[in-house]
């Protein structure tokens, strides 16, 4: 009798290891997600201030006056992008790069010969095409935030999440109160 509930404690000891390991395997692979789906949100971040600079040329070329504000501010915004180390540094400053190119495009429309310009508007319509892009990826992205927070919320992966160091990650990418508007 003795025996046999050890085997079976031993049994039901396997088991449970075994089911550990497959929901920290999970946890692991949904956290790869997460950092995927970042990875090519911050890419499509890169791409549009890689672009937005020649735009505030153009506009300082124009209004010298107003070009050079626009352009310190889109630069001080493109250097905290590209020093941000965590997904939070990164929204915030690409959350200051949309205000100032907000600003640089409100500006703009003050100088229709530079509205009309062939080049100004096909880095327009190249910054609207990453800015959906983005839009894109920041959904992709914030779906996979949010199942792995439900992974490990929910049991096993609570229990297994909280021995194997899994957090909860809250660096959800918002829309910028401005963009809501647009989409």
């Amino acid at each position: 009798m003795k025996g046999v509930l050890i085997g079976v404690l031993a049994i039901g000891a396997v088991l449970a290891a075994a089911r550990f390991a497959t929901v920290r395997r999970q946890l692991q692979t949904e956290r790869q997600e997460v950092d995927a789906a970042w990875q090519e949100v911050d890419s499509a971040l890169e791409e549009r201030a890689s672009l937005i600079p020649s735009l505030a040329e153009a506009l300082e070329r124009a209004s010298p006056q107003h070009g050079a504000a626009v352009s310190g501010s889109v630069s001080k915004a493109r250097e905290a992008l590209a020093n941000g180390r965590t997904p939070e540094e990164k929204i915030a400053a690409n959350s200051r790069l949309s205000n100032a190119l907000a600003r640089l495009l409100e500006l703009s429309e003050r100088y229709p010969k530079l509205r009309s310009d062939k080049n100004f508007t096909r880095l327009e319509e190249a910054i609207g095409g990453t800015e959906n892009r983005i839009a894109v990826e920041r959904r992709k992205y914030n779906e996979s935030l949010e199942h792995y927070n439900s992974s490990i919320q929910m049991f096993p992966g609570n229990i297994v999440g909280a021995f194997a160091g899994f957090r909860r990650n809250d660096a959800y990418f918002q829309t910028d109160p401005g963009a809501a508007a647009k989409e």
